[in-house]
């Protein structure tokens, strides 16, 4: 999600849940995306992981950012689409569940997404994962901004 405030491009990105990330803030924070169901259409899953990660159903008009390779080897898909939400407004995230500590026996759950915000476009090259930063380029491109 993007939106323009006084001639500014600023984008929407979410910060991830759990231990992890919890003290993690340059280069941890990511569009909403998640992992696509088996035959599920990449559209249709990223509309799906944006509304299970922030609670609200995308809609607009899309424009495709094409994909990255993250380091790891995950592929990333993503559209963009011009939107606002009311700043402080809490998110609604999913959540996920895993051992802790390692080898304890004890199950916790964290949301999957903890919060998420619109940032400056300088700023949330800072933020971004590195390799979606590309995405910022690709959307500052179509809008007719330069990289």
């Amino acid at each position: 999600m993007f939106r323009r405030r006084g001639g500014d491009l600023e984008v929407f990105l979410a910060h991830p849940g759990g231990p992890f990330f919890r003290n993690k803030d340059l280069g941890a924070w990511s569009i909403p995306k998640g992992e696509i169901d088996p035959g599920e259409d990449l559209f249709r899953a990223a509309i799906r992981e944006f509304e299970e990660e922030i609670g609200e159903a995308p809609a607009g008009n899309f424009l495709s950012l094409g994909e990255v390779v993250q380091k790891g080897g995950k592929v990333v898909h993503a559209w963009a689409f011009e939107g606002d939400r009311e700043e402080g407004r809490p998110i609604r995230s999913n959540a996920f569940t895993i051992e802790l500590p390692p080898g304890s026996g004890r199950l916790r759950s964290f949301p999957e997404v903890d919060r998420a915000g619109f940032f400056p476009l300088a700023e949330a090259r800072r933020k971004i994962h590195p390799a979606q930063e590309a995405f910022l380029d690709r959307l500052a491109e179509l809008l007719g901004r330069g990289a």
